[in-house]
């Protein structure tokens, strides 16, 4: 290969030809385009448009995701979508890489959102100054939003090189920056546009134990009436090329039934191995009779059949340190969790013991509602 030799990378009208030459031009790459009728460039056909061979990877990749590179740095997407609230954090970049490739396989857009809060929304109001106030916070507003688009314009780009550099597939995806609580802004998301998925990223297990309370991510995941997939920091990009052992926690009742199928809709092609965790309720009752556990099973082999199922029980009282015992018989990629009503963790696990599987453990997790 001659680095500086150009060659024809595609033959375009010129109109096409001119802006596909302006969109490789934005992403760093030499451009050259022939064959054009000078006099009247805009009836030219067959304009050939010429890069330098070194630069032919990297241009394949973008003409072959062009509506991708051409879109503007952030703005709504529409149809399916797979929400990723950031923070501009490595953790929550961690996260928007992951949901660029889920996005892929589920043939999904991606929409990243960053929520900020002005100093004035925790400022008392004095009633004499509140013309001054408003002044000064509509001014602070502007600054902070300024900054924020910036910001997202930032990451953006990083999510728009790692496709370039063939790092992740490509997907379309936007930036959305609101003004708001964290997790006020995401719920009313989910709730006005119905995502496929929210994705977000968390501390590890060594980060997070002045996070617990208050926790954006509880919140949200409290909250939430779509699957939330949880991303702890230590994870790796290759989560989805590697992803095996999936615990599943439920009740062995009908609802785990909808909490099975969506999991099998999110992953359809994967080749999964599901413990099927029952964590009895806390009020007293008998076990739930072999049989149940039996019809379970047999159910999930006749309608998932690329994925191979067990059963394990752990008590109310020892959730996390069962799981323990169970994971190292069975170290676990992801966790899997039916979300029943607003508050599920209270009801069905104690809450500190809900809070040690969901924010200490650094595995993956799945909030599917029910």
């Amino acid at each position: 290969m001659t680095p500086d030799r150009l060659i024809t990378i595609a033959i375009h009208t010129y109109e096409k030809a001119l802006t596909l030459k302006s969109i490789l031009e934005r992403e760093g790459i030499y451009v050259e385009l022939n064959n054009v009728n000078l006099s009247l460039p805009e009836v030219s056909a067959g304009v050939r448009i010429r890069i330098r061979e070194s630069d032919l990877a990297l241009a394949l990749r973008i003409v072959e995701n062009v509506e991708i590179f051409a879109l503007p740095p952030s703005g709504s997407v529409a149809g399916e979508t797979i929400l990723v609230p950031t923070d501009f954090s490595e953790h929550s970049l961690k996260a928007a890489m992951l949901a660029m490739q889920l996005a892929a396989g589920l043939k999904c857009e991606v929409e990243f959102l960053y929520a900020f809060i002005t100093p004035g929304n925790n400022d008392p109001i004095q009633l004499s100054d509140s013309y001054d106030y408003e002044l000064a916070d509509i001014e602070a507003t502007q600054r902070i939003k300024l900054e924020a688009d910036l910001q997202m314009k930032r990451f953006t780009d990083k999510i728009r090189n790692a496709i370039k550099q063939g790092e992740i597939p490509a997907s379309r995806f936007g930036g959305t920056v609101c003004e708001g609580l964290p997790e006020e802004v995401i719920l009313s998301y989910t709730r006005d546009k119905k995502p496929a998925l929210v994705v977000m990223g968390t501390r590890g297990a060594d980060k997070k134990e002045a996070e617990l309370i208050g926790s954006v991510t509880a919140e949200v995941l409290d909250g939430c009436r779509v699957p939330a997939f949880t991303v702890p920091d230590n994870v790796d990009e290759t989560l989805f090329r590697n992803l095996r052992n999936v615990a599943f926690f439920c009740n062995l009742d009908q609802q785990d039934i909808l909490a099975l199928d969506a999991l099998y809709r999110m992953f359809p092609n994967m080749k999964l191995s599901v413990t099927l965790i029952h964590i009895p309720p806390r009020r007293l009752r008998p076990s739930p009779p072999q049989q149940a556990q039996q019809n379970l099973l047999e159910y999930c082999k006749e309608h998932y059949p690329g994925y191979t199922f067990a059963v394990k029980s752990v008590g109310t009282r020892s959730v996390f340190d069962d799981m323990q015992n169970i994971a190292g018989e069975t170290p676990f990629n992801m966790i899997c969790l039916p979300n029943k009503h607003k508050n599920v963790f209270a009801r069905v696990f104690n809450p500190s013991l809900a809070h040690k599987i969901l924010f200490r453990a650094d595995i993956p997790m799945m909030v599917i509602p029910v």
